[in-house]
């Protein structure tokens, strides 16, 4: 084989690659940044939501948390309107374009949250304008994943594309973990009091390069093969059509068809969306459950300190990372519905021993240990084949949209609102296992949503 030929059938190997990368660098910075606020949440609640100084998980700051927490939700509440924005201008003008701004947005916003006065140096307006820079990162998260998987399965190999899309999931976890170790060594180095007073603001400023990196890797990227821009109908009034030519205002002219095309295929759009929340309710429920909210839980509840309940979010982290993408890669051999299915399953057999196992005063470190990197590996079972699977769900002239959407309005729902319903109903009820009546209950809707899933879709080249 000559020289030339080797580089070009090495090329599109390469170019799958740099996409993957480029791809899931930006869910990195997201979920960095996402995993930093929910560790932190207690520390961030004393600093901007509390008047007066309060101590995380007493009287006065359970209502501060809850506080945080609804700023946490709103944020989430604001990713559908940017699923939306830029999932119509990632199918319309390219994945590309759209990456690069949803990623330098996410990276400003968070950059700026680490340079904010507290509510100590200019009062009222300080949760506010925390609150403002969330709705930013709402909005840009909202179109970070629907660009994201539309490129990296759009490039993925055949048979391969369950293992491209868990690469999403993937760098979601090494956010989370890289957000919660950055937070469990700041609290193990630091004072109690300088992490309070200065040191939560470094994991916010590092989001920086991690950003300057993600748009450098974007801007060289080049636009998944195929057309960039959506499919349009066909011309309905060509002179050769058995329609006749042109005619605008017979009732079955082209102009009333193209509308009649144009609402079928909304109506489709919004079948899939409601189908995939289905689907992927349990795996938003859960994984809030025990990789973001999991910290202030332990401190709150059941009265850990910062560092144990950092220790035991990255361990739950591992576990998630740890298993995605195998989960990834065996849906690729056997399908999206088993791997899925069995995640979701596990979940609610499991969900409530684990978290009684937590609670146990008896129970020791390791098994402690052992009970949050499980509950981190089952939802990986969910995460793994997630992507993949809402990415067969959509036709390419919508991809962007549509399963932007469908992921935004479920994490909306049952993420973004996971710490705050938690917090209030443990507070109301004075149940500590109502995070595993959540995430387990959540998993069950899911099930049969999951069972419409087809065995062969995994096989089938996408729309």
């Amino acid at each position: 084989m000559r020289p030339l030929e080797l580089r070009s059938a090495a090329s599109p190997r390469s170019t799958s690659r740099r996409a993957l990368l480029a791809g899931s660098v930006g869910n990195l910075v997201e979920w960095y940044e996402f995993g930093v606020y929910g560790c932190l949440a207690t520390v961030i609640a004393a600093n901007f939501f509390t008047p007066a100084a309060g101590t995380p998980g007493a009287a006065g700051g359970v209502e501060a948390l809850v506080v945080t927490y609804a700023s946490f939700a709103l944020a989430f509440f604001f990713r559908p309107v940017g699923a939306l924005l830029f999932g119509r201008l990632g199918d319309r003008l390219g994945r590309r374009p759209t990456l690069i701004v949803v990623v330098g947005l996410m990276t400003l916003a968070t950059t700026m949250i680490g340079l904010l006065p507290t509510r100590a140096a200019i009062g009222a307006a300080a949760p506010w304008l925390l609150t403002l820079l969330r709705v930013l990162q709402g909005l840009s998260a909202g179109g970070e994943f629907g660009g994201a998987v539309s490129l990296m399965t759009e490039y993925a190999p055949p048979g391969r594309r369950g293992l491209y899309g868990a690469w999403q999931s993937f760098t979601v976890a090494l956010g989370l973990l890289t957000g919660a170790g950055t937070a469990a060594t700041l609290a193990t180095v630091l004072p109690a009091e300088a992490l309070r007073a200065w040191g939560w603001r470094i994991p916010f400023l590092l989001a920086l390069p991690l950003g300057a990196v993600a748009l450098w890797l974007r801007t060289a990227l080049e636009e998944p093969p195929g057309p960039s821009r959506p499919d349009r109908p066909a011309r309905l009034d060509h002179p050769h059509s058995p329609h006749g030519p042109h005619r605008p205002d017979g009732p079955d002219g082209p102009a009333e068809r193209a509308r009649t095309v144009e609402q079928a295929r909304t109506r489709e759009l919004a079948r899939a969306v409601a189908l995939g929340i289905g689907r992927i309710m349990g795996w938003s429920a859960a994984g809030y459950t025990f990789l973001v909210v999991l910290p202030s839980y332990l401190q709150a509840t059941l009265g850990a300190s910062l560092r144990e309940a950092l220790l035991a979010t990255a361990l739950a982290n591992v576990g998630f990372a740890a298993s995605i993408l195998p989960a990834g890669a065996l849906s690729d051999r056997i399908g999206r519905r088993p791997v899925m299915l069995c995640g979701a399953l596990s979940i609610v057999a499991l969900s409530l021993p684990l978290v009684h196992l937590l609670q146990s005063p008896g129970a020791s470190p390791w098994a402690r240990a052992g009970a949050v990197l499980l509950a981190g590996a089952l939802v990986g079972l969910l995460a793994g084949p997630g992507p993949a699977m809402l990415a067969e769900m959509f036709p390419r002239r919508v991809r962007c949209t549509g399963l932007g959407l469908a992921y935004a309005l479920t994490n909306a729902v049952f993420s973004g609102c996971a710490g705050l319903v938690i917090t209030v109903l443990i507070a109301r009820t004075g149940d500590p296992a109502v995070p595993a009546y959540y995430a387990a209950g959540a998993c069950a809707l899911s099930c049969p949503a999951l069972l419409t899933l087809c065995d062969h879709d995994h096989r089938e080249p996408l729309r």
